[in-house]
C-alpha cells in the first residue's frame, strides 16, 4: 500500500459545511492541486509570533506528543480526535506560498491565522482559511511542529484511506516545503526519513505500508507530494533507518 499543544484549540468560522472539510493542506504547489471553489477549512479537511522555546517533556504524554528535535509554533487550527483514536496513518504533503516559492514566514503565518492578505495577490483568496498540520519540513531540513501529535490537525480534508473515510481523525500530516514538480532536497529526504521512526516509535500503528501521499487519499482533488518526490529515495532511507532501530520492515511496495 502507498505508502492533532497544550493550548484550547480554536473553532474556525468553516468556510465549508462538510463536517470533513478542512483546506486539508492543500496549499501544496500554491493550490496548483485544487481550485479555490475547493478550499475547505475546519477541523476535517501578517508578521508571526517569537517561535516557542523548545518544549519541556515532564510526561510520557507529553514524549509522545512532541519532538524535542522540532522548533514548537503556537497554532490554534487543531482539535481533538475522536475518542480513544490514536494515529494510525502518515501522510505526506507539498506547500509553497507563494506557489513554487521558498523561504519567508508565510506558511508559519497561514497556519497561525495571521497571513496578510495584501502580502502577496495570492494570499487574498486564502488568508482567512483555517488549516494545520502536525510538522512541516522546511527545504534546508528544518523540522516545525505545530500540532500535538495526539491531536487532529487539519490537513487531510475529505479524504479515504483503505475504504475508510475522515483521515484525519486517524493520521498524522507531514508538510514538506515543495511544489509537485520541483525537486526536494536532500537534507528533506534525510529529515522525513528520521521523523518517520520517531513517529513510528510512538505509534506503532503506522508502519512502513500506513503512509502515503495525499494524492492518495484525495485522489482527483489533490496531486501533492507530486511527481518531483522520489518515493524511492524516501523508502531507501527509511528502510536503513528501520533497520537500525530494530523495528520491522516490509515488502517494498511495487507501486513505488
Amino acid at each position: 500500500m502507498h505508502p492533532d499543544r497544550t493550548m484550547k484549540p480554536g473553532r474556525p468560522a468553516a468556510l465549508d459545511s462538510d463536517p470533513e472539510s478542512g483546506i486539508e493542506s492543500g496549499i501544496e504547489s500554491g493550490l496548483a492541486s485544487g481550485s479555490d471553489s475547493d478550499l475547505d477549512s475546519g477541523p476535517d479537511s501578517g508578521s508571526i509570533a517569537a517561535p516557542d522555546p523548545a518544549p519541556i517533556l515532564n510526561t510520557r504524554a507529553d514524549y509522545i506528543g512532541l519532538l524535542p528535535e522540532a522548533r514548537q509554533v503556537a497554532c490554534s487550527n487543531w482539535d481533538d480526535r475522536p475518542d480513544g483514536m490514536l494515529a494510525e496513518l502518515l501522510v505526506i504533503h507539498n506547500i509553497s506560498l507563494p506557489p513554487q516559492e521558498f523561504g519567508g514566514p508565510w506558511i508559519e503565518a497561514l497556519f497561525q491565522n495571521r497571513l496578510d492578505p495584501n502580502a502577496h495577490p495570492y494570499f487574498a483568496n486564502i488568508a482567512g482559511v483555517r488549516l494545520s498540520s502536525h510538522l512541516l519540513i522546511r527545504r534546508d531540513g528544518e523540522l516545525i511542529q505545530f500540532v500535538d501529535l495526539r491531536k487532529r490537525a487539519w490537513h487531510a480534508g475529505r479524504s479515504c484511506f483503505e475504504g475508510r473515510n475522515a483521515c484525519n481523525d486517524f493520521s498524522i500530516g507531514i508538510e514538506l516545503e515543495g511544489a509537485d514538480c520541483i525537486p526536494f532536497m536532500e537534507a528533506q529526504y534525510r529529515r522525513l526519513a528520521s521523523v518517520t521512526i520517531e513517529i513510528m516509535r510512538r505509534f506503532p500503528a503506522i508502519t512502513r505500508e500506513r503512509i502515503t501521499g495525499h494524492s492518495d487519499i484525495a485522489p482527483g482533488r489533490k496531486t501533492d507530494p507530486g511527481p518531483a518526490f522520489d518515493w524511492k529515495q524516501y523508502l531507501a532511507l527509511l528502510d536503513q533507518q528501520m533497520k537500525t532501530a530494530g523495528l520491522p520492515s516490509a515488502p517494498a511496495d511495487p507501486c513505488r
